[in-house]
């Protein structure tokens, strides 16, 4: 019989780990202490595995199920979802640390090891620190030319167009060093260059 929410929330703790069958090889693990957790059982190819779904209640029963469904599909489409999760948390690690934000911090350290001038470097960091912090915490692979393009408006209408074309400059270095130290693919700038020398053009006098 499927669990109801009341039962998962009022369920207790014994002196053995219990469990709490819902449907479809779902069922709420309960340890001695009273931690609860999803869990769903699977064969492999033979093999008899558990994913652990996540703690309740950051996870509901609603959601429990949804992401057994999930599994289940992978199961179907001849994957293991214990190791599609493993990778998964790994991609959402590696997307953490490498946000834009950590990335330029690494290019500024770059232009001081290469003993790049004190102005060159005091620049760049105002550029990157200070005009683009709005892209500080964005993964470096999920920022896209619409999210630069907001940031170089911005500085834009507050009247330093030659800021938002150097900046635009700026971001695009950092992108490439990305893409240099395979944490990127491409470069997003490169989509803004026609459109920020034309949002030059017009600032210029006739």
């Amino acid at each position: 019989m499927a669990l109801t929410d009341i039962q998962v929330k009022n369920a207790k703790a014994d002196s053995k780990p219990r469990k709490l069958s819902d449907e479809k090889g779902l069922y709420l693990y309960i340890s001695v202490a009273g931690g609860k957790s999803w869990r769903f059982d699977y064969d492999f190819f033979g093999k008899r595995k558990t994913l652990t779904i996540g703690p309740y209640p950051t996870v509901g029963l609603a959601d429990a199920r949804r992401l057994r469904d999930e599994a289940k599909k992978k199961l179907a489409e001849g994957l293991d979802p214990s190791l599609a999760k493993k990778l998964d948390q790994l991609a959402a690690k590696a997307a953490a640390g490498n946000t834009f934000g950590v990335i330029a911090d690494e290019f500024i350290e770059k232009l001081k090891r290469d003993k790049r001038a004190e102005p060159t470097i005091t620049k760049n960091i105002w550029m990157l620190k200070d005009l683009a912090e709005k892209l500080g915490s964005y993964p470096v692979t999920q920022i896209t030319a619409r999210d630069i393009l907001l940031v170089l408006t911005s500085i834009e209408k507050s009247g330093r167009v030659e800021s938002a074309l150097a900046t635009r400059a700026a971001i695009g270095r950092v992108f490439r060093y990305a893409i240099a130290t395979a944490r990127a693919e491409n470069d997003p700038t490169s989509a803004l260059r026609g459109l920020c020398s034309a949002m030059y053009r017009l600032t210029m006098p006739p």
